[in-house]
């Protein structure tokens, strides 16, 4: 699920579609705009794989795990991580 399975094509897997909505979160969004924007770019960049809203909210499970996205105010914003600090 997370990464490509056999039953789970590239395009689906928790990770592509976690970076799908990263891109849509430049700057910070609700849920809703921010599902209807990931469904709008997946369209128009040739992503005809579905994705259901539950699988959509399951990303965003797995990208709160990971520190990627917070939830401020009932806005989602991406998380910017300082690469310096990752060395250590």
């Amino acid at each position: 699920m997370i990464t490509p399975t056999k039953g789970i094509t590239p395009d689906r897997c928790l990770l592509a579609v976690g970076a799908q909505i990263l891109l849509q979160l430049e700057e910070p969004r609700s849920v809703s705009q921010t599902w209807a924007r990931l469904k709008r770019w997946r369209s128009d960049h040739g992503h005809h794989s579905p994705v259901s809203f539950n699988w959509f909210v399951l990303t965003l499970d797995v990208l709160y795990s990971m520190g990627a996205v917070e939830l401020h105010r009932d806005l989602l914003v991406a998380r910017s991580v300082n690469a310096a600090a990752l060395e250590r």
